[in-house]
């Protein structure tokens, strides 16, 4: 199931700037607490505008763009982070083409993640970058939920 399939998913609903704000805090927590890199946290409504943004100390100055780019992406494409991967991984020419046509806006790497809520409705996405892929993921994980929110990672 895709994020937009219509197939029994609740159509979306935009976070709100106090829940963006809240996983936000939680992944920039949670990556300190893992002693991390610095991390860079967007949080993007389903229309992929950005909703919040925070930059730890020492967070590299391409940060915000990759972070905003991985959680772009799952929303423009409709595939949790890791499945885009796979399929970058498996139709190179073709993910060149989206970035092409995404104007760059999109990075296939984990560390996007979407936001549902209890309902299963799509509120937007994280996006992290500063560690590797995996522990950006990882944050993003336990800052959705820490926010009392749903992190999709798939079926």
């Amino acid at each position: 199931m895709t994020l937009h399939d219509g197939a029994g998913a609740p159509p979306a609903a935009a976070i709100s700037l106090a829940q963006a704000s809240a996983v936000v805090d939680a992944a920039l927590a949670r990556g300190a607490e893992l002693g991390l890199a610095p991390l860079t946290v967007a949080v993007l409504d389903p229309g992929g505008h950005l909703v919040a943004l925070k930059r730890a100390d020492g967070s590299g100055i391409l940060r915000a763009e990759v972070a905003t780019a991985k959680a772009w992406g799952v929303l423009a494409m409709g595939w949790p982070a890791r499945e885009l991967v796979q399929r970058a991984e498996h139709n190179p020419q073709f993910f060149a083409a989206l970035g092409v046509l995404a104007g760059g806006r999109m990075l296939p790497a984990a560390g996007g993640v979407p936001i549902r809520d209890a309902a299963g409705r799509l509120l937007g996405a994280v996006g992290i970058s500063g560690d590797a892929s995996d522990n950006d993921e990882a944050c993003a994980v336990a800052a959705v939920q820490a926010a009392g929110l749903v992190p999709w990672l798939g079926t």
